[in-house]
C-alpha cells in the first residue's frame, strides 16, 4: 500500500490523505485511484477558476534546430507560484507543445465562424460526392466540426508528453496540486 501511495503521489503531486482516500475508494486499483485524483483536481480547478490571475511567467521553447520556437503567457494568482519550479516547467511544457502541435486558437469556442463555414462547405461537398443521406450528413458535419475545433485549439489538444491528457487536463491537475488558478494567455509560434 505504501508503495502505491508513493507512486501515485509522485505521479500526481496530490497529498497523502487524498491519495489514500482515492486508493481506498478504488479498492487499491491504481488506475481508478488516478482517475479519482484527477477528477478531484478538476473540481478544485472549477472552484478556483473565478480567481484573478495577475502574476505569471513567459514559457519559451526553442527547438534544437533553432528554426522553430514558441512563447506562451502562463498566468497564476501570486508571484510566489510564478517563481515555483513546477509552474515554470508547466509553462515550458506548454510552449513545447505549441511548437509541436501548432494550435491556432486557445479554446474551441474561439474558432471564428467564417473558418467553420469554409470547412463545412468542403465537408459538405465531400459528403455529397459520397452520396450520403441528408440526415446522416448533418450528424457527420456536426462531428467533423467538433473534431476540427478540438484539433486546432490548444486547450483540447492531447498533451504531446502524455496523450491521455488534454492541455486543459494538465492545467487542471496543476491547479489541484499548486492550489491557485492558472490560465493560459496569449501564445505564439515561430518557424523559419
Amino acid at each position: 500500500m505504501l508503495n502505491k501511495i508513493k507512486k501515485l503521489r509522485e505521479r500526481t503531486g496530490a497529498g497523502i490523505v487524498d491519495v489514500k482516500k482515492a486508493l481506498e475508494e478504488s479498492k487499491g486499483d491504481e488506475v481508478k485511484a488516478l482517475d479519482i485524483i484527477r477528477a478531484s483536481g478538476q473540481s478544485k480547478a472549477v472552484k478556483k477558476a473565478g480567481r484573478e490571475t495577475k502574476e505569471g511567467v513567459l514559457g519559451v521553447y526553442i527547438h534544437s534546430t533553432g528554426k522553430l520556437g514558441s512563447m506562451v503567457k502562463l498566468f497564476c494568482e501570486t508571484d510566489f507560484v510564478a517563481k515555483n519550479e513546477e509552474f515554470r516547467k508547466l509553462a515550458k511544457d506548454i510552449a513545447m507543445h505549441i511548437s509541436a502541435m501548432d494550435p491556432q486558437f486557445l479554446k474551441p469556442e474561439d474558432v471564428p465562424q467564417n473558418l467553420i463555414k469554409k470547412e463545412r462547405e468542403i465537408w459538405s461537398a465531400q459528403l455529397e460526392k459520397e452520396k450520403k443521406p441528408k440526415e446522416i450528413q448533418k450528424k457527420i458535419l456536426e462531428e467533423k466540426e467538433k473534431k476540427f475545433r478540438s484539433e486546432i485549439s490548444l486547450s483540447t489538444q492531447p498533451f504531446i508528453k502524455d496523450p491521455d491528457k488534454t492541455i486543459s487536463d494538465l492545467i487542471n491537475e496543476k491547479i489541484g496540486k499548486i492550489g491557485e488558478n492558472i490560465q493560459v494567455g496569449e501564445f505564439i509560434r515561430y518557424e523559419l
